[in-house]
């Protein structure tokens, strides 16, 4: 593929963020307001963050058809964000806002005349229970899914690159495990369960990470990609910090940065996919809605390591990870010392 480097400037643009007050797309939002773009976010709800921002905010259900077209229509791109994540549940729930809800985007980007479609996706995609270390693009789909999240997740995917054509162009990025400051799921997660999270297998296990505006950058370079390069669109891209780490080292260094010590506990991969198994017989007997501690699906993604060659990400989309982790988890302590104190 002959490639042309996204330029830093792009002309600005009329552009729609689906789950725009979410942790991932209000850091997209404010980094194409920085560009000089305009946007307006389409939600379940409004957010005092993007009000400040002085973002325009359309609330929906991006599974209502009717409210899609209207929030796509006339837009010069579309950033599709929102969805359902989690580790549990009904298919069904998933597939209603995943997959249901990106026919819709699609479908609405279609009649309303919008050039480019930018999806995110997630590795869990291609995972398959096992480890997964310095793979690329080219690993297929699994002939199962462990968990309805990343099935609803595979069939919007191949949706949104189905649907790249001439008239429409589209992408789709992979981020693994976000985060940083304003986190509103993984970070708090690991600090809450700081007193009863077991190490699970023997530590030596990697994987990526991506800091936030690490993964915001890499979708507005994207777009700009789109816009230089039709070689681009209908792919699909591995985004990370470029750094794969250790997964128990990754989570002690979020405990420490939130005032907790690190783990000293260890459970055995065995055990946690027993009691995985246990837990999810027992909320399903009883009818538990509540998410459970551990499942199968968890007790596997603990247990193996999931990091990804990015090289295609580099070379199409000029992507580069500019904030390491070092200087990520310095401002992440900053944001959790200063929430602590409020």
């Amino acid at each position: 593929m002959e490639t042309k480097h996204a330029s830093a400037v792009s002309t600005p643009k009329n552009i729609l963020v689906t789950g725009g007050g979410g942790f991932l797309g209000k850091a997209i939002v404010r980094q194409l307001l920085a560009k000089g773009h305009r946007v307006v976010s389409f939600s379940r709800g409004t957010y005092p963050d993007l009000d400040t921002l002085d973002v325009r905010q359309l609330p929906g259900d991006i599974a209502d058809a009717d409210a899609v077209n209207k929030a796509v229509s006339g837009r010069d791109a579309v950033f599709h964000v929102a969805s359902k994540t989690g580790v549990w549940g009904k298919l069904a729930d998933y597939h209603q806002p995943n997959v249901i809800g990106t026919r819709n985007v699609i479908t609405a980007c279609r009649s309303g005349r919008v050039p480019m479609l930018i999806y995110t996706s997630s590795p869990s995609v291609v995972f398959d229970g096992g480890n997964m270390q310095g793979v690329d693009e080219s690993v297929p789909y699994p002939s199962h899914y462990h968990a309805p999240y990343p099935q609803t997740k595979a069939m919007a995917e191949q949706a949104v690159m189905a649907a790249a054509d001439d008239v429409l162009k589209t992408v789709a990025l992979r981020p693994h495990l976000i985060w940083g400051p304003q986190d509103n799921h993984l970070v708090p997660r690991i600090i809450a369960r700081a007193a009863t999270l077991r190490r699970v297998g023997d530590g030596s296990n990697r994987v990526d990470t991506i800091y936030v505006d690490n993964a915001a950058r890499a979708h507005v370079l994207a777009m700009q990609a789109l816009e230089q390069n039709p070689a681009v669109s209908g792919r699909v891209y591995f985004i990370s910090d470029d750094h794969p780490i250790g997964l128990w080292e990754m989570v002690d260094r979020i405990l420490v940065a939130g005032g907790k010590p690190p783990l000293t506990k260890t459970l055995s991969p065995r055990a946690a996919y027993c009691i995985g198994a246990l837990m999810e017989w027992a909320y399903r007997t009883f009818g538990i809605s509540a998410e459970p501690r551990m499942t199968r699906f968890v007790a596997r993604e603990l247990a193996t390591s999931h990091w990804f060659d990015i090289s295609a990400a580099k070379r199409d989309l000029g992507y580069t990870a500019e904030i390491s982790i070092e200087e990520g988890m310095k401002r992440l302590r900053a944001w959790l010392t200063e929430s602590a104190s409020l």
